[in-house]
């Protein structure tokens, strides 16, 4: 039986629509017993977002960016938070939107990137879909100072590292935002070998 044929939806209540759209939605879930449960859930709609690793082979380095987030800093992270440059598609396709955002973020103007996949990444309660790209970069493909976009509240510092430092950075808690992991590791695997 498909998940669409267990599941049938009673209300859906807009709690806000702000920044993003928060609903509770109460539903009958058809369990794998057999029984009908009602249930309550809240999601988190802020729509669907890209994500990129810059990387240099030849030199073993990454680009990565430090914000500030304010939902790390209120969970007691009172540092800027180490990212790889992300931003909402906002209509955009995930490539195009990429593009856009590494430029705005990092001052680095893309030549070619590839998809490596895509991923929920808190689907316990947020509706976003992640789109994970890698793309080579080398110094002479920075085109402007980067920052990100000052009317959007963006203050961003963009630095090159090694990936080894970014390894270490893992290991050490000083790089906690999951999609920076996953792409740092998907780097170790499968770009810039560590041995």
């Amino acid at each position: 039986m498909s998940l669409i044929d267990r599941i049938r939806i009673d209300t859906v209540e807009t709690l806000s629509d702000d920044w993003a759209v928060l609903r509770k939605t109460r539903f009958d879930y058809l369990g794998s017993d057999g029984v009908w449960r009602t249930l309550t859930r809240e999601t988190y709609d802020r729509g669907d977002g890209a994500t990129v690793l810059l990387y240099d082979p030849d030199r073993r380095t990454i680009v990565l960016t430090r914000q500030l987030r304010f939902p790390a800093y209120v969970k007691g992270h009172h540092d800027l938070l180490v990212e790889t440059p992300a931003g909402l598609l906002d209509e955009a396709t995930p490539e195009e939107r990429i593009r856009a955002e590494t430029e705005e973020e990092t001052g680095f103007r893309l030549r070619d990137v590839t998809r490596v996949f895509d991923l929920f990444m808190s689907p316990g309660s947020v509706t976003e879909r992640l789109s994970f790209f890698v793309a080579r970069y080398a110094p002479k493909d920075r085109v402007a100072a980067g920052g990100g976009v000052a009317d959007e509240g963006e203050d961003i510092e963009t630095f090159e590292l090694s990936l080894a430092e970014a390894l270490a950075m893992i290991k050490d808690g000083r790089i906690i935002d999951a999609k920076t992991v996953i792409l740092i590791q998907y780097a170790a695997l499968n770009l810039i070998p560590t041995a």
